[in-house]
């Protein structure tokens, strides 16, 4: 974690922009000490608990809670789908319009993610933002917080994420050096009462893939 990464510092919560490839917490063949978790902890000083998780190839915000009543506190608003993400997501294809989809998703063997009537409900909202060449950056709104969901949801569709290594008929989509998904907000009611918008921008390897794309 560097000052760089750094986003919003209180006595109740940390919000830091994760960068792409590092995983929130601990799990297999991932060492403890390269977890953000584990790296905002040794910053600050105390145990940090993790409000919510965003992939490991995913960047973007990620916010922590410094004591166990402000984690009961967030951890609700996320349950009761009070808190509003909102990602940047550079798609495979041309998608003409914004829309919402809404298709049930569960966990194949694979660890992968499927639309399968038989799965939970989740939900997904999408806005145009810039159309490319062969791609198109989309405003994305998940409204239910399943494993993959983003990805899975726009794979579904016919525009995979650019860069995606598990959705997708080639991998990574259209060559790209990254996951081009970045988790760019995250609008919820701080432990205080005050109404907060914490926002990360994307990182200089984003813009570098996004202009290979004819993006600015």
């Amino acid at each position: 974690m560097t000052d760089q990464s750094l986003l919003y510092e209180d006595e109740a919560i940390i919000a830091v922009n994760k960068p792409t490839g590092q995983a929130v917490i601990p799990g297999r063949g991932i060492e403890d000490g390269d977890v953000l978790v584990r790296q905002v902890e040794a910053r600050i000083g105390i145990k940090t608990y993790v409000v919510h998780r965003i992939d490991r190839d995913t960047s973007g915000v990620v916010l922590f809670a410094k004591d166990a009543a402000t984690h009961k506190n967030l951890s609700i608003q996320f349950e009761k789908h009070e808190v509003r993400k909102q990602y940047l997501a550079l798609v495979s294809g041309i998608v003409e319009t914004g829309g919402t989809i809404d298709r049930p998703l569960r966990e194949f063997g694979s660890g992968r993610m499927g639309i399968d009537p038989k799965g939970k409900p989740a939900q997904t909202e999408y806005a145009v933002r810039q159309k490319l060449i062969a791609a198109t950056l989309l405003d994305v709104m998940p409204r239910t917080g399943r494993r993959h969901q983003i990805r899975a949801h726009l794979y579904g569709i016919g525009h995979p994420v650019i860069g995606d290594t598990m959705y997708g008929k080639e991998r990574p989509v259209d060559g790209g050096a990254r996951l081009m998904l970045h988790a760019r907000s995250i609008a919820f009611l701080h432990p205080s009462g005050k109404s907060m918008v914490v926002t990360a921008e994307p990182d200089a390897q984003w813009a570098e893939v996004l202009r290979g794309f004819g993006g600015v």
